[in-house]
């Protein structure tokens, strides 16, 4: 693979997930978004390196205050934020998600690694909650969990629906055809 396409993987998928970051509405102190659907997207096509790299960056371009984060937010207080528990345990789901799945991964695989991925997430969102909103548990996962379970399952099932067309599509590529993740 070109040295050059493992460096600009992670700028693609960061910008991805700025753009779809920005596709959120509010429903109280945590705004439904596109995020996990753009995590678990790129966690599923990319490699671990790539797919962790992106989340990464993503992460970097907001501290630094870019409005990347969802509402168009940005700035390093948004790390340590209410919403931050969920913005470092996407950190994870990449991680995990991308070791779990490939270009020849069957319908259930992605799934199922999306969803052990987003559970991941809500582990962080309400840990975040808790400590820094002040929360109780359940306070954390009535408003950071409940709410988001039907729509994260809505995410992860267009992903597993269009991930495996896209691995088709980009077959032609060393990066995508490689059977070694």
């Amino acid at each position: 693979m070109n040295k050059s396409f493992s460096f600009i993987l992670p700028a693609i998928g960061a910008a991805i997930l700025a753009v779809l970051s920005q596709l959120s509405f509010s429903i109280g102190p945590i705004p439904i978004t596109l995020q996990t659907f753009a995590v678990g997207l790129i966690a599923t096509i990319f490699k671990p390196r790539e797919a962790v790299l992106s989340v990464l960056l993503y992460l970097l371009l907001g501290a630094i205050g870019l409005p990347v984060f969802a509402g168009g937010s940005g700035g390093f207080q948004a790390l340590f934020g209410p919403s931050a528990g969920y913005l470092w345990a996407y950190l994870l789901f990449a991680l995990v998600t991308s070791s779990l799945t490939g270009k020849d991964s069957k319908f259930y695989t992605v799934f199922l690694a999306n969803l052990l991925g987003d559970t991941l997430v809500f582990v962080g969102g309400v840990i975040g909650l808790h400590f820094l909103a002040q929360m109780n548990f359940a306070q954390a996962i009535s408003v950071g969990v409940t709410p988001f379970i039907l729509p994260d399952l809505l995410k992860i099932l267009a992903i597993t629906l269009i991930s495996i067309p896209i691995f088709k599509s980009l077959a032609f590529h060393p990066y995508f055809s490689n059977k070694n993740r």
